[in-house]
């Protein structure tokens, strides 16, 4: 069975080449089985083909250094995160204030599981959404999965 480094230590090496280039590592995920290692980028302005092709230019030799796969043969992916992936980091949330988000619950609240807003403020314990009017505080421990609102036209 083929092994990895963490994933921790794998972001944190490509956050050293993604941070001049503007790209931050949102994720990074890696499959034992299929022998690849996935890395999900974002910018400010959004992820295209072009910028995954950068980004994957530019770590393909340093990333030799760090050998994340001790020596086995692996695909290296650069992918965008995709639009409704849920928020994981700070920066997700920070990013994301005055804008709608759909947010999933364990558990309902006054009868509902799903819950869309605007996104008013969050910290280490709480999120607050406004929602037809009225301002909600939900403790991140009860939400399953918070995204960015899709609206299609």
């Amino acid at each position: 069975m083929m092994k990895f480094k963490s994933v921790n230590e794998i972001a944190a090496f490509m956050q050293n080449i993604a941070a001049p280039m503007g790209i931050e590592i949102v994720d990074v995920e890696c499959s034992e089985r299929a022998a690849t290692l996935t890395v999900f980028i974002e910018t400010e302005q959004g992820v295209d083909l072009d910028t995954c092709e950068k980004f994957h230019n530019a770590i393909l030799d340093p990333i030799d250094v760090l050998d994340p796969s001790f020596g086995e043969p692996y695909t290296l992916n650069v992918s965008s995160p995709g639009l409704d992936r849920p928020f994981k980091t700070e920066r997700d949330f920070a990013r994301n204030i005055g804008k709608e988000v759909e947010v999933k619950l364990f558990a309902p609240l006054k009868g509902k599981k799903f819950l869309e807003g605007v996104l008013a403020s969050f910290d280490e314990t709480t999120v607050t959404i406004e929602t037809s009017g009225e301002s909600l505080r939900l403790p991140r421990n009860k939400i399953a999965k918070i995204n960015k609102a899709i609206k299609f036209e």
